[in-house]
């Protein structure tokens, strides 16, 4: 259950209440658990880290816990870009109606996509700022390093050996492009190209 606590916590004041955080990383935990393979030479924890981030990340790819339709999501994307240009071209914030004339879109649906377009509000805060308030405040996470650390391990240890072997030269021990090919019996371009490849791959393996 630590675990699931160093993951959530990696997400504390983000727009999702640290509760849903915690519920969607304990799914994670117990898919880590049922899959898990001990044969396969790998610690539970760094197997576990990169699920339970992956079914937190999943809570923020799904809207979070207030849900927005596609259609009211466009549009505030629209907004913002008209908002944008209005901003250069008339060096003042728009109003709604100004809003509506430039999309086209009623004044209430103009409103209602702004309020969508804004992060949600803790509703246990504490509106007269007594010391019993429980809004999340978006503070560096001491552990944020421990799960990228776990979640950079698992993912090298799906690589083949010589791209692991490639990326501890080049990110590890800082050797050059050009040190790292003689290294491994490649060329300076050849190095390039791989190493653009790997890096796809790994922020791939840590995002999913």
């Amino acid at each position: 259950m630590g675990l699931v606590h160093l993951c959530a916590n990696r997400f504390r004041g983000k727009g999702i209440e640290y509760d849903d955080l915690y519920g969607a990383g304990c799914l994670g935990l117990i898919k880590a658990a049922k899959a898990f393979d001990a044969g396969r030479g790998v610690r539970f924890s760094t197997y576990a880290v990169p699920v339970i981030l992956g079914e937190i990340r999943r809570l923020f790819r799904d809207g979070g816990t207030v849900k927005v339709s596609r259609s009211l999501k466009e549009l505030s994307l629209r907004l913002t870009r008209e908002r944008e240009r209005f901003l250069l071209r008339e060096s003042r914030e728009p109003t709604v109606s100004e809003l509506a004339e430039l999309t086209g879109e009623e004044p209430e649906l103009i409103a209602e996509a702004l309020e969508a377009a804004l992060p949600p509000v803790s509703l246990t805060s504490d509106a007269e700022g007594s010391d019993n308030s429980e809004t999340d405040l978006p503070t560096p996470s001491p552990e944020a390093e421990i799960t990228d650390r776990l979640g950079l391990h698992q993912a090298l240890s799906a690589l083949p050996p010589e791209d692991r072997r490639l990326i501890f030269l080049r990110y590890f021990q800082g050797k050059t492009q050009s040190v790292t090919a003689a290294a491994l019996g490649m060329t300076q371009v050849q190095v390039s190209r791989r190493e653009k490849k790997l890096l796809a791959e790994l922020r791939a393996l840590m995002t999913e």
